[in-house]
């Protein structure tokens, strides 16, 4: 019999990431539908929640991360929209462990198969990180699909200092997984966060370091191209402080990419970000969605 491929290194790990996203989701305070969809790259698991009759909303979680903890970035738009936010393939979560390709068009596919699923023409979609970079995917091969989209310090744009990347994220990394020690994580977690990252956000990422075999591949950098047929309002949040997309250079990228690229927001962040600022960023999202998504 062929040995299962599985993105974890033990069952236990796996097991303890999963009690993390059942507890992390009831810190939400909204009641979610737990929908498994095939796709023809797997069983893909999808949180739904919203008035039935709200507008079509799909966020898109983090890379290397679990969903619960990405979509409470989102909290303002649960309760307007109605909201599908699927666990990625080849993600900690309860999908496939499956890995799809982020340079072709897997994930745009796979985003259609769930967009058909739940009857959805066309929506409006929003993406931190590495969901951001599957946006672009789904841009770049079926534009139709969106009304508008939020990258939210998205991957596919451009990309940070590798040797930055190495230093300050790599090397701890590995020290933290040889030793287990906390002052490694905590390192980690300030350069992510420019030290506003949650304990219980640390404490996920540090077992998702030690339990899971990482997706080390970034979405590919979109090129102008590919967006050429792309028509949906964009809107573009970047961090300053990001040591994996830096802000600045990307908002300026996205200006020359995204034909229509409709809002920018550049805060003094790291990759996470505070609560405070987070509410920022909800009122900006929302305000965008109320213009744009008609």
């Amino acid at each position: 019999m062929a040995k299962q491929h599985t993105i974890y290194k033990s069952k236990e790990g796996k097991q303890k990431l999963l009690s993390y996203y059942d507890n992390y989701l009831k810190t939400l305070e909204v009641d979610f539908e737990k929908v498994f969809v095939e796709t023809r790259f797997g069983k893909t698991h999808v949180l739904v929640t919203g008035p039935k009759e709200g507008k079509p909303l799909f966020i898109l979680q983090g890379g290397n991360c679990i969903n619960p903890m990405t979509l409470s970035w989102f909290s303002s738009l649960l309760k307007e929209y109605r909201v599908y936010s699927p666990d990625t393939i080849g993600h900690p979560g309860y999908s496939s462990e499956k890995r799809l390709s982020a340079s072709d068009d897997s994930y745009a596919m796979w985003i259609v198969d769930l967009m058909n699923h739940f009857q959805v023409e066309k929506a409006a979609f929003a993406g931190p990180s590495y969901g951001g970079g599957i946006i672009l995917r789904l841009a770049t091969y079926f534009p139709d699909r969106i009304s508008c989209s939020i990258l939210y310090a998205p991957a596919g744009i451009i990309l940070g200092s590798k040797v930055e990347m190495i230093k300050k994220i790599l090397v701890p990394l590995l020290l933290y997984r040889g030793s287990g020690s906390n002052k490694h994580l905590q390192n980690i977690a300030d350069c992510m966060s420019d030290y506003t990252m949650k304990d219980i956000d640390a404490e996920i990422i540090g077992e998702i370091f030690q339990s899971t075999k990482l997706e080390q591949e970034m979405p590919k950098l979109t090129t102008i191209q590919e967006l050429h047929d792309y028509k949906a309002p964009t809107m573009v949040i970047g961090g300053k402080k990001d040591i994996f997309f830096p802000g600045e250079k990307l908002i300026q990228t996205a200006g020359k990419l995204i034909p229509t690229l409709a809002a920018c927001h550049l805060y003094d962040m790291g990759h996470f970000t505070s609560e405070e600022t987070l509410k920022m960023i909800n009122d900006q999202m929302k305000s965008f969605l109320q213009t744009y998504y008609n």
